[in-house]
């Protein structure tokens, strides 16, 4: 099965330039814990924010509500294309451990895998059991 036969193709997005409050502001009438960030200029995704980035690279770092998360995001954005297998996606999840993947044409978006789409969409659970065993382990520390 590949990936564009579960992905979410209606996803919102930021820019880089949007507030940090404005950011979570949308996550909350939303009801998702992560946006795709694209660039105030082309347009192509350059990072996620998500609600962890907020609170930890944001507000616990004291930036001002309305700093721009472009000035937050993390730079190693990890992706996926439209020709992946879902296994495949899977076990990138798992190695990254990411909850959501971005499958991108190059650096334009076209939807996202969670988690949870593998683990409804997919009829092989060993996709989704192996990548939530490896995406719920503690990170190791930095050494």
């Amino acid at each position: 099965m590949k990936v564009t036969e579960i992905m979410t193709t209606e996803v919102e997005t930021c820019t880089t330039d949007t507030p940090i409050q404005a950011v979570a502001i949308q996550m909350l009438n939303l009801d998702v814990g992560s946006i795709p960030v694209v660039d105030t200029n082309g347009g192509g995704l350059v990072g996620i924010i998500t609600d962890r980035d907020i609170v930890i690279r944001g507000i616990a770092a004291q930036f001002a509500l309305d700093t721009p998360v472009g000035q937050i995001i993390s730079s190693d954005l990890v992706t996926g294309t439209p020709d992946m297998d879902v296994e495949d996606a899977a076990t990138l999840m798992s190695e990254h451990q990411i909850r959501r993947l971005p499958i991108c044409e190059g650096n334009k978006l076209l939807g996202i895998v969670a988690l949870g789409d593998i683990a409804v969409k997919d009829q092989t659970a060993e996709n989704s059991s192996e990548a939530i065993e490896n995406i719920s382990k503690p990170a190791k520390p930095n050494g």
